[in-house]
Parts: C-alpha cells; structure tokens; sequence
C-alpha cells in the first residue's frame, strides 16, 4: 500500500475555480465595508512615525488576530509582509492579502514557520515592513507569541504594536471573538509605544519582552473599547457563566505551544 505523499495540496478539486472568484469579491465587499467607516482618532501615531525614522522605515507590526479586519483597511499603504499559514484557508488568505497591496511567506506555528521565520526576516532587513498576528494563528487569544518579539530582535528593528476599537461591531462566534466593525461605523486606532529589543537579549529577556508586548497590546486594546463603552469578549468560552473579558488562567501545557 502506497503512503500519501507529505506534500499533498491542502486544495480541494474546486478550489482552483473559486480562488479566482472569492477573494476578489471578498476584497471587494470589505472596501465597501471598511471605507463606509470613520477614523475619529488616531492615538499615538507619533510613536510610529519616530520610531520608523529611526529604522529607516523598517519595522515589524503586531497585531491581535481577533482585530485583523480592519488592520486590512490601515495598514494597506504600509506594504507589508505577513505570515500566512500552508492551510487551505491559507491560500485563500494569501489571495486577499495580496488585492489589499502585501506579499506574503507562507507558514505557521503548527507548519513551516521556522522556515518562514527566517524568510520574513531576512526581508525586513532588506528593507521591508513585516506584519504578524501576536496570538495567530489559533491562540491562546490575546496571548503573545514569542514569534514577533524574535523577528525584532533578528532584524533589530522596531516592534510596534497596532489596534483599534469600533462604537459598532459585530462580534463572531470564533476562538478569539473575531471583530468585524458594522457599515459607516465610527473608528478610533491605538499607537502603544514601540518596543526596541536589545541585541545583546538573552532567552530570558526575550520572554520579558513577549510579556510586554502582550501587556502594550492589550492595554491599547482596553483603552480603544473603552473609548466608546466597554470592553469587547477576549475569547470563546466553553460554558455559560465562564468570563469572555479578561485574561486566561493557561495551564503549563498551554504556554509550551507559545512557540511562534
């Protein structure tokens, strides 16, 4: 008996059709979206601007997976890098991210993204701006990988985090609660200040470093939902009466799959 070959296509006889159709009117129906919306603020843009004087325009952006939606509106003149899973959602995604104006390598914590890692890096150091979702791409949500803090400290440029908040969204059933802002939909982003790692950085204070990205990102995140009312759901919870805001209690076996 013949064993299946380890690089089989994740694509399913159909999808060669609608890769060609879904994420072009998918990106259409999301500008129709996302440009109904207004941005009424833009809180710490100056952290951003001098800290991307200082790199020479070099940078890696990180963002929560549950806020990516309207990042696909922001950060489409940024011209980014971002790492996409070897999914079969993956190649959905790597179509749409590129109608939004960004390229992509391919990869994640589950499949190929040491490889990818490295990729990406090596582009930010030519010159690029990489993009990362801190918790992607399945969680814990709102914990941070340790992935972005590495891709700073390799290419020793600036780790900014990005989010924003909406007085109006929907909120999606998913494992991080995934936000989706609502027609005409008013706006406010948050700039926290960047983080500079140390090239001298050991194991030890590259963890330091993870633990304040995930605090930068999720104040921001506090302090956008906030502006229009309370905080948003963090996650997907199991049983009625369990918390949706606030941090997860995670057990030893959940923080050793932070690799990524």
């Amino acid at each position: 008996m013949k064993s299946k070959s380890k690089n089989k296509s994740p694509l399913r006889w159909y999808d060669t059709f609608f890769l060609n159709i879904l994420p072009l009117v998918a990106m259409l129906l999301l500008k129709l979206l996302l440009y109904s919306c207004r941005v009424i603020k833009v809180e710490g843009r100056e952290k951003e601007t001098e800290a991307l004087q200082q790199s020479q325009g070099k940078a890696v952006y990180a963002i929560w997976h549950q806020r990516v939606i309207f990042h696909a509106r922001h950060l489409a003149h940024k011209n980014l890098t971002v790492m996409i899973s070897q999914s079969r959602d993956g190649e959905y995604a790597t179509r749409l991210v590129s109608l939004f104006g960004h390229t992509n390598v391919r990869g994640s914590s589950t499949r190929g993204g040491s490889l990818a890692l490295k990729e990406l890096t090596q582009k930010i150091k030519e010159g690029g701006r990489g993009g990362i979702l801190a918790d992607g791409p399945l969680g814990p949500p709102r914990v941070a990988k340790i992935g972005a803090v590495i891709m700073a400290y390799k290419a020793q440029v600036p780790l900014i985090p990005l989010t924003w908040g909406a007085d109006r969204c929907w909120v999606i059933n998913s494992w991080d609660r995934l936000l989706m802002p609502k027609p005409f939909a008013r706006i406010v982003i948050h700039y926290p200040e960047p983080i500079w790692i140390s090239p001298s950085a050991d194991s030890k204070e590259l963890e330091g470093y993870r633990r304040l990205l995930e605090d930068r990102l999720n104040q921001g995140t506090r302090w956008c939902d906030t502006y229009f009312g309370p905080e948003r759901p963090w996650r997907k919870v199991k049983e009625k009466g369990q918390r949706e805001v606030g941090p997860l209690d995670l057990s030893s076996d959940q923080k050793d799959n932070q690799d990524l």
